[in-house]
């Protein structure tokens, strides 16, 4: 049986799965020290997510990925279940910031996620590099 637990202590050591969902070490950093990291896990780690605080009573999921060989499994669902049940349990609002792939917007509808607003420019103004997302600019 899968549970959820909060990571404490060196959260770098989780860099390279990190990097799967955000490729910029960079951008990860801006998260990684100030955010909550979860872990759904039984004798390993399934998937991770960081949250962090925007405001009093407003979170953001910044990064959630699941292990590779754990993917499609539901994993990555049933972690933000877990994490949308713990904030709404405080009275918070949770949102995620995604870009506007289409695969994973269905995702996260799927998750109950609605779509609220766009960005302009973020990964431009925000990343070293051009980014991708199923073969399209971002």
């Amino acid at each position: 049986m899968e549970l959820i637990k909060i990571i404490d202590g060196d959260k770098t050591k989780y860099m390279d799965l990190l990097l799967i969902a955000d490729e910029q070490v960079s951008m990860i950093e801006k998260y990684l020290y100030c955010g909550d990291m979860f872990a759904l896990c039984d004798e390993d780690i399934k998937a991770i997510c960081i949250v962090t605080q925007e405001q009093p009573g407003v979170y953001e999921i910044k990064n959630i990925v699941t292990v590779p060989k754990y993917q499609r499994k539901g994993y990555g669902q049933h972690l933000i279940s877990l994490i949308a049940d713990y904030y709404k349990s405080s009275g918070s609002e949770l949102y995620v910031g995604t870009g506007d792939c289409p695969t994973i917007l269905r995702f996260y509808k799927r998750c109950g996620f609605e779509k609220a607003h766009t960005v302009k420019n973020f990964f431009i103004d925000n990343y070293d590099h051009p980014m991708y997302e199923d073969g399209k600019a971002v």
